[in-house]
């Protein structure tokens, strides 16, 4: 955790193991997230004037600039921790601060079966799919553990195999010994020198990847990633939000418009391309678990989803 004295009137939550997420809502107060959902700190508050500075420091931490031209923000600090923050008028409250703390330590499928993600019978399923080198797509809500999966699913690879993970905001923390990440970059204050997904895509597919990973698909970088796994890249992964299994195809073909394509490219595209699709959800209990692993099926000029064997 930065020592930065920006940091200050946050150190105590964002220094605690047991709190996974931190939000400020402007002059509202401050929440946590200890994994069984939000809840307020009655002590904590700031003025107007202190929120705002908050924010900017926060950001100024992670390397960008937060200010009326430019009101929203995403970084990335050392070790992981994300930082998102907006700013009024924009925030209607107040400066609004979400930061996402990383997990102590490496994601790893057996701990995450002892936490109740999987049983055993699907934990070996999962494992199966990394052994041989299926294509896979992690799919989940905000704050399901899709991140979480996908890293302790990359931890299973071969040491002798190159990993290289594309991401908007660096998050991914695999156990391997052999992974480069790539972050993509925004534009200055000028509004160029941006360095989107799509971009880092077709740079990573010079780097010669073993497992090529996109961190998450929130537009157009699906054409991307979808013409890289049907062209021999085995082994890659993705995560794509989404409520449900069922919900997924909806879901892409709607990145699949953004990039230009038509259902029934979509279809075709995404089912020679991913080999299965995990969905993870996290219960009322805070419990993140696997609800479902499917295939997709191009069904005339529509894709669907099959219960995978």
């Amino acid at each position: 955790m930065p020592r930065h004295p920006v940091v200050a009137p946050l150190r105590r939550w964002l220094a605690d193991p047991d709190v996974t997420d931190v939000f400020v809502n402007g002059t509202q107060g401050l929440y946590v997230d200890r994994g069984a959902g939000t809840e307020r700190v009655p002590t904590w508050s700031l003025d107007d004037a202190a929120v705002r500075e908050l924010a900017v420091g926060l950001i100024a931490l992670g390397g960008r600039h937060l200010d009326d031209a430019t009101p929203c923000a995403d970084v990335r600090w050392e070790h992981g921790v994300r930082v998102h923050a907006v700013l009024p008028p924009i925030a209607c409250t107040g400066a609004t601060i979400s930061i996402r703390l990383p997990g102590t330590g490496m994601a790893d499928l057996d701990e995450l079966g002892r936490r109740g993600t999987f049983d055993a019978a699907t934990g070996s399923r999962l494992e199966r799919l990394v052994d041989e080198r299926t294509n896979i797509l992690v799919t989940g809500a905000t704050g399901a553990g899709k991140t979480t999966l996908l890293a302790a699913l990359l931890g299973r690879v071969p040491v002798s195999e190159r990993i290289i993970t594309i991401e908007d905001v660096a998050e991914l923390r695999i156990a391997h010994p052999h992974h480069v990440r790539l972050e993509a970059r925004q534009a200055n204050l000028e509004g160029v020198g941006a360095i989107p997904l799509g971009r880092l895509l077709r740079e990573a597919l010079r780097m010669r990847p073993d497992r090529l990973v996109v961190g998450e698909c929130r537009g157009e970088e699906i054409r991307e990633l979808l013409t890289a796994l049907n062209t021999g890249h085995d082994g890659g992964a993705g995560t794509v939000h989404a409520s449900g299994v069922g919900d997924v195809p909806a879901r892409l073909e709607a990145l699949g418009a953004l990039a230009g394509m038509d259902d029934r490219a979509l279809a075709r595209q995404t089912a020679s391309a991913i080999g299965a699709v995990v969905h993870i959800e996290r219960g009322s209990d805070g419990v993140r678990r696997v609800s479902g692993i499917a295939r997709p099926v191009a069904r005339g000029d529509r894709l669907g989803m099959e219960e995978l064997p």
